[in-house]
């Protein structure tokens, strides 16, 4: 009895189709990018503040993974926090980066995160401005992506919210996609109806050829909850600038906590 009625009031406080699948009732996960941390501590030389603390705190501030994305210069994050952070990890470790390079490659297999995300920067790249050309780089990804899963570890390729890149992602055996989301973010405040369509219509193409979906750039307190809403099948967002900006105001614990609020929802 007390089943229907929970059936009965979920039926009656939704405005959308009430669907009874796994993917309904997903929580997304909130990963928490660190660079920012590493970026303040190689300012001034020195071990402050620890990106090891810095793991392990947000960690036991509630983030449900940890997100780390080493470059070539290692201006942030260096290849030894890799190694040193692994071993803090309770929940995820996801490293992201540029797998045309071979030290990338190589860490990867030696640390074995729970999750690597192929990103296509550019040498000394400020930041992550685009997603792959799943079609043109299609083998050499398949490559890269069997190399990572051969190794147990689950694969998620940096991707535009574009039909033709989400099915070239899936060609490639990759178990995720992390939809690039800074131009849902641009638009947000001018138009939300308009700034989620192109990224709903992706993550209903990878839905249906059997990929995850993470997300990720640009994301904040802001524009969140619309987009994790209006995507309710979201597996993870990683966040870290933003997130980071407002832990300077409101505290790393608090902050973590009202990005997570953010996610919670029924669909």
């Amino acid at each position: 009895m007390l089943s229907l009625i929970f059936v009965f009031l979920l039926i009656e406080t939704t405005s959308r189709p009430l669907f009874f699948n796994a993917d309904f009732f997903i929580m997304t996960k909130l990963s928490v990018n660190i660079n920012k941390i590493a970026t303040l501590r190689n300012s001034r030389g020195g071990n402050n503040p620890s990106v090891l603390q810095a793991a392990i705190d947000v960690q036991r501030f509630g983030a449900d993974g940890v997100t780390i994305h080493p470059r070539p210069d290692e201006r942030h994050i260096r290849y030894q926090d890799a190694r040193e952070i692994k071993p803090v990890i309770l929940t995820e470790l996801n490293i992201e980066g540029n797998c045309r390079e071979q030290k990338f490659i190589d860490l990867v297999l030696e640390v074995r995160p729970d999750q690597v995300t192929l990103v296509p920067d550019a040498e000394g790249q400020l930041t992550s401005d685009h997603g792959w050309d799943t079609v043109r780089h299609r083998d050499y990804l398949t490559e890269m992506i069997q190399t990572f899963k051969s190794a147990g570890i689950r694969t998620s390729i940096f991707c535009d919210p574009t039909l033709s890149m989400v099915a070239g992602a899936a060609e490639t055996g990759t178990d995720r996609i992390e939809l690039y989301t800074e131009a849902y973010a641009r638009s947000y405040p001018f138009s939300p109806e308009k700034a989620i369509q192109p990224y709903l219509a992706a993550a209903e193409e990878a839905r249906i050829l059997g990929l995850g979906i993470n997300a990720g750039h640009d994301l904040d307190l802001h524009n969140l909850e619309y987009f994790s809403r209006h995507i309710p099948w979201l597996k993870e967002v990683s966040i870290g600038h933003a997130l980071i900006c407002d832990a300077i105001y409101l505290g790393l614990e608090n902050v973590i906590q009202l990005y997570k609020r953010r996610l919670q929802h029924t669909g």
